[in-house]
């Protein structure tokens, strides 16, 4: 049988009901831009994350990272630390904020490997993303205590780690400020792009308001040069129908990630690192393989479709090649496993019986 990588029509089916009634509410009163469905969100995944926290519902992940970076107001030119591998969105950010990269070599489970962190760090170090990537949290205590010693700002990038805890606390409520994608494929989606930023300052998160809303909180009132990114009603609705499942498809996630880590105890396949701190949410489960190209043609050719994430470290991208935004590093890790990373079908939608077809399939593989 054929086993899909993301399965969103079937999650659909399970709130059909729930879904419809939200957005025929929306197209009744009309109000799509703004009104109760984005303020309740926003207070709902702000509790979520942690009391005390503040969100603003924004346009999507990216703009989410651009403009949480603008709010911290980071000298121009100054550099920041972010991991070689991860989505471009993060190297994005930092650019179009007039500020240099520094990459950071990932550890063995493909977040910023901490001794890598420390080698870094300079004098026109401003600030570190850490990226939970993967839905693997970053090692926050040790990340938080260089920063505090070295007078750094500290981003957590969440857009893969929606319910994801470092000792018991929900990433995102780590750093200064944090950032979410609600993309449709996030264990938390939208159904189209929307994003979020969450922090406990809430004048930071005023800010971040500010720059959001053509730099104004009230409609004609400029005060700072602003943009446009609103979480639209629409994406509102369908996200607060969908939080709170979040943390029984998260759960499911984690049954799916111990049959896996069961499955392939005996094989040569490289699992990700776990940390006894840490609980994961698994939006990606990503293995390491030497013939990665030929174990993911073999499954395709077996029905099983499989991801990757990503195909290329971003030091090797063109857009941050020998570029004069970035300040060149060794990454010997990002570098050498580029080539060997593989996703796995992951997520709620999928049965017993598909993740042993996945297990079964890949220990079958003669490679």
């Amino acid at each position: 049988m054929g086993v899909k990588f993301l399965d969103l029509y079937k999650q659909y089916l399970v709130l059909q009901q729930e879904i419809n009634e939200a957005l025929q509410n929306i197209i009744t009163s009309s109000a799509f831009i703004g009104g109760e469905e984005v303020k309740k969100f926003e207070e709902s995944f702000a509790s979520f994350i942690s009391k005390d926290m503040y969100a603003l519902g924004v346009a999507n992940g990216t703009d989410a990272l651009e403009i949480a970076l603008e709010a911290l107001h980071l000298p121009q030119n100054s550099e920041v630390l972010i991991p070689a591998n991860t989505f471009a969105a993060t190297a994005e950010a930092v650019v179009r904020n007039g500020l240099r990269i520094v990459f950071v070599d990932c550890g063995a489970d493909y977040t910023l490997d901490i001794d890598d962190i420390e080698s870094k760090i300079n004098h026109n170090t401003a600030a570190i993303i850490a990226v939970h990537l993967y839905g693997q949290p970053a090692a926050m205590d040790k990340i938080m205590g260089i920063a505090q010693e070295h007078s750094l700002k500290v981003i957590e990038d969440c857009a893969q780690a929606h319910g994801a805890e470092f000792e018991g606390k929900r990433v995102g409520g780590f750093g200064d400020i944090a950032t979410f994608s609600f993309y449709p494929g996030k264990n938390l989606g939208a159904y189209g792009d929307a994003g979020a930023i969450v922090s406990s300052n809430k004048m930071l998160i005023e800010q971040c308001k500010q720059i959001a809303h053509h730099g104004g909180l009230k409609k004609y009132e400029h005060h700072i040069i602003g943009r446009n990114s609103r979480l639209d009603a629409m994406q509102a609705a369908i996200l607060n129908v969908k939080l709170p499942y979040l943390q029984q498809w998260n759960k499911r996630r984690n049954e799916v990630a111990k049959m896996y880590y069961k499955g392939f105890k005996d094989s040569a396949l490289i699992l990700p690192a776990l940390k006894k701190q840490c609980l994961s949410v698994w939006h990606l489960f990503v293995i390491r393989c030497k013939k990665r190209d030929l174990l993911r043609d073999f499954l395709a050719q077996h029905g099983i479709e499989t991801g990757l994430h990503y195909p290329f470290a971003l030091p090797q991208c063109p857009a941050y090649y020998d570029k004069i935004y970035v300040r060149y590093t060794h990454t010997p890790h990002a570098l050498a496993w580029q080539d060997e990373l593989l996703s796995l079908p992951m997520g709620e939608h999928l049965s017993d019986e598909e993740v042993q077809e996945v297990i079964q399939k890949v220990c079958a593989w003669k490679g």
